[in-house]
């Protein structure tokens, strides 16, 4: 019964198939904000799960415009080539992250996180 609105960033956890491309399975992730985070009211759908990320290190690429799965495959590629062999990270999932509304047609960010391990 609680309103919070939207927060930034809607964070979707990606699973790659061997070819990069996106497993059906996604997860999406939005923040609590900050005044709920002490005590989270407790969500009225059984589908829907609290759970506590915990501090991580990453590498990151940003892009802009209105983000689709294919702009994420794509950058995820990029940044899999920029950081070579020499990078250690979870190569089972990343983030795939947008910050705007629907309704914000200029200046969007989106970003792609790889979790360093």
């Amino acid at each position: 019964g609680a309103g919070m609105g939207m927060t930034a960033p809607v964070s979707i956890t990606a699973f790659p198939a061997e070819d990069g491309s996106l497993q059906q399975k996604v997860k999406v992730s939005l923040r609590i904000p900050s005044q709920f985070q002490a005590n989270p009211p407790c969500p009225s759908d059984e589908s829907i799960k609290i759970e506590e990320r915990q501090g991580m290190t990453i590498y990151s690429t940003q892009f802009g415009g209105y983000a689709k799965e294919a702009d994420y495959v794509n950058y995820a590629a990029k940044l899999k080539s920029a950081l070579g062999s020499e990078a250690a990270y979870r190569t089972d999932f990343y983030f795939c992250n947008g910050y705007d509304p629907p309704m914000k047609p200029y200046g969007r960010r989106n970003e792609v996180w790889f979790v360093k391990e």
